[in-house]
């Protein structure tokens, strides 16, 4: 990826995110692509990156796989739907988003072009391309490769063994002259001359093992076996393998094609005629039968033979008529004596006839098409004249024969001969031209082969055919010198001297003509391929760098493989390319670009391996310049891989390229060595290492600040904007501690800086780094909280942002920086939680002083925002309890105002506390138990105090049957209810912990026993008041009693007035008065009373003392009949009273006590007694079940 692509891809995610594409996705996807956004794509260092050519698009790719991957395993499982499901169609959104609305058409094209330099490419490619890297020109291209004949496999071959022999020449010329590199030991220059001999004799074995093209089917060709040790380097006869005449058998294939006969006339027309054709040795062939008006066949006959100058018959036949006649009649024959030279196209030939023939001018028009077999480089007629060979000058038939790669035979041959009749084997001699010899009759232009100890003379009769014959033996022979025509040099050079022009001549001229003369006749062996090399790797590293693949410093295979043939083929030593090849990568490494560490070690191992001996190509010899140079590359090196990981935030933003960090500090161990062998103690590096991360904190604090641009607000900001400043920049520190671990980590559970993993092997390193970049922070942390207004709790939320973030992780918990945030923090909390509970305690006091015991209803509504009350005693705004949710306890509120701002305080301050979660074992101990232990003694004092307000209360009200119990008793009793409930919540430890040498639960449950007595006391208070109300019921109708003055007077004025008018029944009104009394008060505290329990035991007491107080009563007037109208109030009463506490959950045991038994009895024997003496009886009253009753 390229800045230009970068910027679209952010705005293709922009445009998504924007609802501006049409792709469908849901809001978790959107978070993820939002998230993907800001802090990646957004990301300086990844722009950075970009522009360094070290991203990919695969490394987008994966990190934002990484993103989802950890989103989609947090999320809910979902019935049907797997999140493997989730990822596959994420990331295919991903991949849409990625694309835009490309024609997708178009793309793999483009694809193929970006691609190319990845692929294994043709010769063609490779030449445009390395003309790209050379800046050489295509017409300056065609030049030098018409005239080096880079078509020709037989030039090129044969360059190659003139530059081989080259190579051998100089290395023999450096040992005479004794003129070497210097070496770190003197033995090592000897070795050098081997070593350069035999890189030199593995070439040549190699294009000796090249197999040579067959000339025909059935012809195979002998390989040679040759001592690689010697023979390439002793030429004398002794060495030498001998050639025997079998070893240079050639194959060839001849076409005859007839075509048709002219001038025949000895024929009638209607004769048949037809053709035969034979190469001699071999079989016959017949044409078609012809007319001999029309005398044309087009005929082709296919021979093989073994001969190069074979014998080829034609004859020409006309069917005989006579009965005595055994062969057809010979009209006419042509011998030819065909080479590969031959012209191929169809041509007339004057037949030979029968004496007294009519055919004299009898002729056929034929072609003979001969083959040229591959290994036979030229033929022709020569003369020639020799030592050894060819004794006689005279004119024979030669061909030059390639027997394997580095064997050549030049062989004379007599017609209808398989075997040459003499053969000269070419190695060793040296063709060039030579001037006429006067004293040899036969051919015109010279030329001979020379060798020590023999001289060939050859001469043919035309000028390009010597040319022809100088260059295919030139290649053949593998001599460094290029023969030249006296009269080519003469004009190529009018002043005289030994120019070696090129192959060419025609080419040659063309390239002095645009300059190019100098390098189409240079000789490869005279110039130093050491530095050639270096500029062609350091053009092809640029190039390789500047193209459309992320590289990372890699070659591409095709370069790899021109590079790998230059060395080889030029003799450039192994540890020479990767010091240039290392000098290089560190350059473009300091200039920016991301380079692979994996490549830089595979370099440098090389190097030390060579420059320590171990010879990993082979080559034992350690030139003194390579040691300098290893030495300033080894240092180099190191600085710039310490440089690297202090800065792996930025050298290798979010783990890109994947596992180069871990890469880097394992060729950081490999710098340190000393030597190949001997591993470097683990100290050291963690020595080096440790200094790095301690740079890399400053480094990444530094830029942090800068980013958020603390410098600038710190100094004239005010406190409140100190803190904010502060508070940011924590949440940056966490962020890139948090990016380490899930970029350069290990993957560890609940640990933010858990171990690069690259680092893994130090976690300790890792806790020393994290250490350092925290405190860098603590200083303007510090600077910041000793800014704030003394007793300001503002600053809590940022221990709560860095201790939530260190409390968790194993090697910064409780760490030098954790433990300085406590130090700093402890007297906040304390002073907090002092200041918190007097505030309570006052307002308490006052609360209750001041409480109207009105039940609070909506004080939920508000609670969260509720500030604590200023106290008036203290100079201080205590400050507001951070919003929190509702507790289930406060689903119902009928409870004072003061209770439950007490606890909502208490609940608040600890949920507060809590969620500071204290590190520190010991403190966060102490914390909860002084917590609880104030809920307590605050409970305990509400409690107290409720008890003696509702007594307070109870004696003002009256003791009538309008009495209705007020709605305050019904708040205090509620106060105790939900006092019970919280002291379960608020104050409770774990089990097992002691306060002041007494286990917690006993001094729990004081409070418990506490809050269980007083609600039995208001619970008695309350029996009693509403019992005092029956007694008065009672007492009224004590008047009834018989034998007292007002029962008589009553009894005796009702019968007198009933008489004349309806006197209402007394007692009816009294008991149907106490009846409401007793249900409405009941319905008051059902309604009121939270604790159904309490309602419980006090509806049980009420009944109970209810029935003892009437059974008392009437135990009074045993000896006594009751009133008849005693007994009728008493009857309802018994009955409504029984009814209505069934009804309200009292159980049949305490309904039907001994009591009620007592009661019930008593009540039916006197109603029976005055259904017998009072003939008006009761009126239906009755103490039987029934519910024909009203009421």
């Amino acid at each position: 990826l390229n800045k230009q692509q970068l910027q679209m891809l952010k705005e293709r995610f922009q445009a998504f995110l924007n609802g501006e594409t049409q792709i469908v996705a849901d809001e978790a996807f959107c978070n993820a692509v939002r998230s993907y956004y800001e802090v990646f794509l957004k990301s300086d260092r990844v722009a950075r990156m970009v522009h360094s050519g070290g991203c990919s698009a695969n490394d987008f790719r994966d990190v934002f796989k990484k993103n989802i991957e950890k989103r989609v395993r947090s999320l809910p499982e979902i019935d049907g739907l797997s999140k493997e499901t989730v990822l596959s169609s994420w990331l295919a959104k991903y991949d849409a988003i990625y694309r835009g609305e490309e024609d997708f058409c178009k793309q793999p094209n483009r694809m193929a072009l970006s691609a190319v330099s990845e692929l294994i490419l043709s010769k063609e490619q490779l030449y445009e391309m390395f003309q790209q890297i050379l800046g050489i020109k295509k017409l300056e291209h065609q030049l030098i490769y018409n005239a080096c004949q880079l078509d020709n496999g037989d030039e090129q071959a044969a360059q190659i063994r003139r530059e081989l022999d080259g190579r051998l020449q100089l290395a023999e010329q450096m040992a005479r002259e004794r003129k070497f590199p210097k070496f770190v030991t003197r033995e090592m220059e000897n070795m050098y001359i081997e070593e350069l001999r035999s890189s030199v004799n593995l070439l040549m074995a190699n294009l000796e093992s090249l197999p040579v093209s067959k000339g025909g089917p059935e012809f195979k060709l002998q390989k040679l076996k040759r001592s690689q040790n010697s023979a390439f380097l002793d030429i004398g006869d002794e060495n030498e393998v001998q050639l025997s005449k079998s070893d240079v058998v050639l194959s060839f294939t001849l076409e005859i094609v007839i075509m048709e006969v002219q001038g025949l006339k000895s024929v009638a027309p209607n004769r048949i005629v037809y053709c035969t054709m034979e190469v001699e040795g071999g079989e016959k062939l017949q044409t078609d039968q012809a007319e001999a008006s029309r005398p044309q066949w087009g005929t082709q006959g296919d021979f093989t033979t073994t001969h190069p100058r074979p014998v080829v018959k034609v004859k020409l036949f006309t069917e005989s008529t006579g009965v005595l006649a055994l062969e057809d009649k010979e009209l006419g024959r042509v011998v030819l004596y065909p080479t590969s030279n031959s012209p191929k196209s169809p041509d007339l030939h004057k037949m030979i006839v029968p004496k007294n023939s009519q055919d004299s001018d009898l002729k056929i028009k034929l072609a003979v098409r001969m083959d040229k077999p591959p290994h036979m480089k030229h033929c022709g007629y020569l003369y020639a004249l020799g030592q050894k060979v060819w004794k006689r000058w005279k004119k024979r038939y030669f061909v030059l024969v390639q027997v394997s790669q580095y064997t050549f035979a030049m062989c004379s041959y007599r017609e209808k001969k398989s075997e040459p009749q003499e053969l000269m084997q070419l190695e060793g001699y040296t063709v060039d031209y030579t001037a006429p010899h006067t004293g040899l009759q036969g051919g015109r232009m010279f030329f001979n082969a020379v060798k020590e100890g023999d001289t060939v003379i050859f001469a043919s009769d035309d000028e390009q055919d010597r040319i022809l014959w100088v260059q295919a033996m030139y290649r053949a022979t593998g001599q460094s010198y290029k023969p030249v025509p006296a009269s080519q040099a003469q004009k190529m050079n009018p002043k005289g001297g030994n120019v070696n022009t090129g192959i060419s001549p025609l080419y040659t001229d063309r390239g002095q003509k645009h300059g190019m003369d100098e390098f189409i006749s240079a000789n490869p062996c005279k110039f130093d391929h050491a530095s050639l090399f270096r500029l062609l790797q350091r053009q092809t590293l640029d190039h390789r760098l500047n193209d459309s693949y992320s590289c990372l410093g890699w070659f591409s295979p095709g370069q790899v493989f021109v590079l790998d043939e230059y060395c080889a083929r030029y003799g450039v030593r192994g540890c020479h390319r990767h010091l240039c090849y290392l000098n290089e990568l560190i350059e473009h490494s300091e200039n920016g670009s991301v380079i692979d560490p994996t490549l830089l070690h595979y370099s440098f191992a090389f190097c030390a391996s060579h420059v320590h001996g171990n010879r990993p190509d082979g080559i034992g010899t350690v030139s003194v310049e390579e040691k300098e140079r290893f030495e300033e590359i080894k240092d180099r090196l190191s600085s710039l891989l310490e440089n690297q990981i202090s800065h792996f935030r930025y050298c290798f933003p979010f783990g890109r390229p994947e596992g180069a960090l871990k890469a880097t500090l394992s060729l950081l161990e490999r710098v340190l060595m000393k030597d190949i062998a001997t591993p470097i103690p683990a100290e050291e590096v963690k020595k080096v290492v440790r200094k790095c991360l301690e740079k890399a904190a400053l480094i990444n604090y530094t830029r942090l600040t800068e980013y958020a641009k603390i410098e600038e607000t710190m100094n004239q900001a005010t406190p409140a904007r100190k803190l904010e400043e502060v508070l940011h920049l924590a949440e940056l520190c966490i962020e890139v501690l948090q990016q380490n671990e899930e970029h350069h980590s290990e993957v560890r559970p609940n640990c933010i800086l858990s171990c690069l993993q690259a680092f893994a092997w130090w976690p300790e390193l890792l806790a020393e780094h994290a250490e350092k970049f925290l405190s860098l922070y603590s200083v303007d942390m510090d600077s910041a909280l000793e800014a704030q207004l003394q007793d300001s709790w503002d600053s809590f939320p940022l221990f709560q942002l860095l201790n939530n973030a260190l409390r968790n992780d194993t090697f910064l918990c409780n760490g030098k920086f954790h433990k300085h945030l406590q130090e700093i923090f402890v007297p906040m909390v304390i002073r907090y939680i002092d200041l918190m509970e007097s505030s309570i305690a006052q307002s308490i006091h006052r609360g209750l002083e001041q409480e109207s015991w009105q039940p609070v209803k909506s004080i939920t509504n508000s609670l969260p925002n509720v500030a604590l009350p200023k106290v008036p005693s203290l100079p201080l705004n205590l400050p507001q309890i951070p919003s929190f949710t509702t507790p289930t306890w406060m689903t119902s509120f009928n409870g004072s105002a003061t209770s439950e701002d007490l606890f909502w305080k208490l609940d608040a301050l600890q949920m507060f506390v809590f969620d500071l979660h204290w590190p520190e074992p010991e403190f966060a101990q102490h914390l909860e138990q002084r917590l609880k232990l104030m809920a307590t003694d605050m409970i305990e004092a509400c409690v107290k105090r409720t008890r003696i307000a509702f007594e307070l209360k109870l004696q003002k009200t009256n003791k009538s049957t309008d009495l209705r119990i007020p709605s305050s008793l019904c708040t205090m009793f509620n106060v105790l209810v939900d006092a019970k409930k919280q002291t379960a919540k608020l104050c409770i430890l774990d089990g097992g912990q002691e306060v002041s040498g007494i286990l917690y639960q006993q001094y729990h449950s004081k409070i418990d026993d506490l809050i269980e007595e007083t609600v039995k006391e208001i619970i008695s208070l309350l029996v009693s008041k509403v019992v005092s109300v029956l007694e008065g019921v009672l007492s009224k109708l004590s008047r009834y009693d018989e034998g007292t003055f007002f029962s008589s007077l009553v009894s005796f004025t009702v019968k007198a007035a009933a008489k004349y008018v309806d006197v209402p029944k007394p007692g009816m009104d009294l008991a149907d008065t106490y009846i409401m009394f007793v249900r409405q008060n009941q319905d008051i505290l059902r309604e009121k009373v939270n604790e159904e329990m309490y309602i419980e035991k006090l509806f049980d007491q009420w009944y109970s003392s209810s029935m003892k107080v009437i059974c008392m009563w009437l135990a009074d007037r045993l000896d006594l009949q009751l009133h008849i109208y005693q007994l009728k109030t008493l009857i309802k009463i018994v009955k409504k009273t029984y009814r209505d506490f069934r009804l309200q959950g009292v159980l049949e045991g305490t309904l039907n006590s001994k009591t009620y038994d007592t009661v019930h009895s008593r009540l039916t024997v006197e109603e029976a007694t005055v259904s017998v003496t009072d003939a008006g009886g009761l009126q239906g009253i009755t103490m039987k079940d029934s519910d024909e009753e009203e009421g």
